[in-house]
């Protein structure tokens, strides 16, 4: 295949920011903003995602074909809806049945009882079943998907684009599967994305399980199977990351450094996560030549940054967070505790700025540094807030602190007695309460329990300092964000951060060879950031932060030479 001959390409995801409702983390991002820069080098990229329930009707997508397929011993009509990929998530479409524009990228819309969840892109399956009821529709959705390609009922393309493991099993149908051999000629390439997480399932006796998903197909499976679909470390056990991994020619990864981590295996104990037990497998395809490291891009409005915000700024910030919390808890009979006193702290901060603007002058001398505002955006996760929530050992006795997120917090009222740290995010219910718990004790410490668009903007707007201290992250986006809007970033130097960050030069980095030592680096190198602030060396670091650039245009043009042109 030469460059000339790809045309188009169909990316298969389980999320697309592009439509309202569909986000959840960064791969949506990346199907939101890959086809736009695709287009530009003359390449059209689909998308095929499941309907969730609402898309469709959402944006008045078309009835495009209905799909029989047979699926857990029975027969099941999944329903295809399509639509031109809008402009912009609040354009509301209206498509005329009868005219297909190939010259525009499209969104095809699978829709199933099973892909419905209550309008949530996943579900929040029980710890003794994980991936339980996400697994089954993404099984019937990939099983959809390859139904599709082989009976050639969505247009044809040149490129299979398969992204983390809810599509594995699309790769799987195609090469362990005699009914769907036809898909070998097309080359097929699967992106990870979060390799932590596999979509494991068990072969047998579950009613979410691969011989009750496909009965029809156990007796048919290819030989290849043997050595593709079972998990590594649980050989009763299916994993579609790993049929994502094996069974695609090219393997994705979302950065450079990311893709060199997967290849050493995990020793979470020490705070290292890696190959997940896929080390191996990812090994095998680095010996072919087909695993690649490609760094996620960002969407750049303005050849130069925005300047940071001033007093007025950040009492619209906190009026901002107050209206978010209001629209939050219209959709609860309660008013929640976490909210009580985030909405309680931010009063305190909105009557610190009230004292800026009315003794200007006491501020320049006696309080300077007052509107230091620390901050992060993120999920609630053990993949991003393990080091902050680790216990603190202070070896010098200076902290009263119990965890790293406290030591800091304590460090921040040392150095910047106004200052304040604002967590916005939502995810798993234990960090929550424990970031409940901080948020009493710490006056200057503000959790905002959720996720709001226009909230994140201006923290991203207003920010002093952005804090990522991730175990590990594939590329992330928060940090480039951050940098966009001209935040410097302090952050883990894994993944795509040490890959966006370059120590004291674009923002800080601190780093470490177990839990303990990456949690006391942290603390550390905050200490010694924060007395940075205000200086000509801070100034710099914040105006090469701001001239960052991470474009898709760029990433785009690597997608087509590294990916999707055969070598």
């Amino acid at each position: 295949m030469t460059q000339l001959s790809v045309k188009r390409v169909l990316l298969v995801a389980a999320e697309n920011d592009a439509l309202h409702g569909a986000k959840v983390g960064g791969m949506a991002d990346v199907i939101r903003d890959l086809p736009p820069a695709l287009a530009k080098c003359g390449v059209i990229a689909d998308v095929a995602m499941p309907n969730y329930g609402f898309l469709a009707q959402e944006y008045r997508a078309v009835h495009m074909v209905d799909i029989e397929v047979e699926f857990e011993g029975d027969h099941h009509t999944v329903v295809v809806y399509r639509m031109p990929r809008p402009q912009h998530k609040d354009d509301i479409a209206v498509v005329q049945q009868d005219i297909v524009d190939d010259s525009v990228a499209q969104i095809y819309l699978f829709d199933h009882p099973l892909f419905n969840h209550q309008g949530q892109v996943y579900c929040n399956g029980s710890a003794d079943r994980p991936f339980a009821e996400d697994a089954t529709k993404y099984a019937l959705f990939s099983l959809s998907v390859a139904t599709s390609l082989v009976k050639e009922l969505l247009p044809r393309v040149d490129v299979l684009h398969l992204h983390d493991w809810h599509t594995g099993m699309v790769a799987m149908l195609r090469s362990c599967v005699d009914e769907f051999s036809a898909l070998k000629a097309l080359p097929c390439v699967f992106t990870i994305h979060n390799l932590a997480l596999q979509g494991i399932r068990p072969f047998i006796g579950n009613d979410s399980s691969f011989t009750h998903w496909f009965p029809q197909y156990i007796d048919k499976l290819n030989s290849i199977a043997d050595v593709s679909i079972f998990d590594p470390r649980y050989n009763n056990c299916v994993n579609p990351m790993r049929m994502g991994i094996v069974l695609s020619d090219k393997v994705h990864l979302v950065s450079p450094t990311y893709a060199r981590e997967v290849l050493i295996p995990s020793d979470h104990q020490k705070g290292f996560f890696g190959g997940e037990g896929l080390e191996n497998d990812l090994a095998t395809k680095v010996k072919q030549n087909n695993l690649i490291g490609i760094i996620n891009g960002c969407v750049y409005k303005d050849a130069v940054s925005e300047p940071l915000a001033d007093i007025a700024s950040h009492a619209e910030l906190l009026l901002q967070a107050e209206n978010t919390i209001i629209k939050w808890q219209a959709k609860t009979t309660q008013f929640s505790a976490i909210d009580s006193i985030a909405i309680a702290r931010i009063g305190q901060y909105k009557h610190v700025l009230l004292m800026d603007s009315i003794l200007p002058e006491l501020r320049q001398v006696e309080r300077e540094g007052d509107r230091f505002l620390l901050t992060y955006v993120g999920r609630l996760t053990e993949q991003k807030l393990l080091i902050l929530l680790q216990p603190f050992n202070d070896p010098q006795g200076q902290f009263s602190a119990k965890t790293v997120l406290e030591a800091i917090l304590e460090s921040l009222k040392r150095q910047q007695p106004g200052g304040v740290f604002m967590l916005l995010g939502s995810g798993d219910e234990h960090i929550a309460n424990v970031l409940q718990a901080i948020a009493v004790r710490y006056s200057n410490f503000v959790f905002l329990h959720g996720y709001d668009d226009v909230l994140a903007e201006e923290l991203y707007q207003c920010g002093s300092l952005f804090l990522m201290p991730s175990s590990f992250e594939p590329c992330g986006i928060s940090q480039m964000l951050a940098m966009r809007k001209g935040q410097p970033c302090l952050v883990h130097g894994v993944g795509g951060l040490n890959d966006t960050i370059e120590d004291n030069i674009t923002g800080w980095i601190f780093k470490g060879e177990t839990l303990a030592s990456q949690s006391q680096a942290l603390v550390d190198r905050f200490n010694q950031v924060v007395k940075l602030y205000g200086s000509e060396t801070w100034q710099q670091v914040k105006q090469n932060a701001a001239k960052q650039r991470f474009t898709w245009d760029v990433a785009a043009k690597q997608y087509i030479e590294k990916l999707y042109v055969s070598h």
